[in-house]
Parts: structure tokens; C-alpha cells; sequence
């Protein structure tokens, strides 16, 4: 087995194509693209979301539901609070700005 040594996906202009294609991925899936919007509204309304609350405001299954924000945690867009039984998920919005900020610079790139 050959093991590969870790690339570094960042070009000389600081441009992070790590970052682009991760969380592209994750906001490719129109799923995902309404789960993080809800979730976005939720934090914003300080109300806190859970797996059972999206599971009643989509009609999707539990597991549907859970692959997709698994996704979306993977990407950074969505962190998770543990508190007792419960995963409450919060978007992070550092994210979703860098992500923003470096797509603009990808699109502005000579």
C-alpha cells in the first residue's frame, strides 16, 4: 500500500480550493441547500434545532434527514452542540462567509 503524502490545496494567492470544492459539495443537493437555510432562520430566531425538529418541518425520514446533515457538518457549514440525548445544530457562518469571500476571489482570478 502506498500512502500519499497530504497536498495542500491553497495556490500562491491564498485562493482555497479545499474550501471550495467541500463546501460546494455539500450545498449541491437542493436537500441541503433548504436544510441550511432552515437551520440558518432557526439560529436566527434563537431557536434551537434538533434532528426530530427537521425530520417534522420536512417530509423526509430520520435517516434521509441525518445523511444530509451529516454532509453539511462535514463541509463546516453546520456545527452540533451536544446537550443530554439531543444533537442541536447551529450554522456557522465563518464558513459560509470564507466560502463566499474565496469564490469571489476564484471568479475574479487572472
Amino acid at each position: 500500500m502506498r500512502i500519499r503524502k497530504e497536498k495542500d490545496f491553497t495556490d500562491e494567492t491564498g485562493l482555497d480550493y479545499e474550501l471550495i470544492s467541500t463546501v460546494s459539495d455539500a450545498l449541491a443537493h437542493p436537500v441541503r441547500l433548504q436544510l441550511f437555510r432552515h437551520i440558518m432562520q432557526c439560529n436566527r430566531k434563537m431557536k434551537s434545532i434538533c434532528t426530530k425538529d427537521l425530520v417534522a418541518d420536512f417530509d423526509y425520514a430520520q435517516a434521509t434527514i441525518s445523511q444530509h446533515m451529516k454532509k453539511l457538518v462535514k463541509s463546516g457549514l453546520v456545527e452540533i452542540k451536544k446537550q443530554e440525548k439531543f444533537s442541536y445544530f447551529y450554522a456557522n457562518l465563518g464558513v459560509l462567509m470564507r466560502y463566499n469571500n474565496t469564490v469571489k476571489k476564484f471568479s475574479v482570478m487572472k
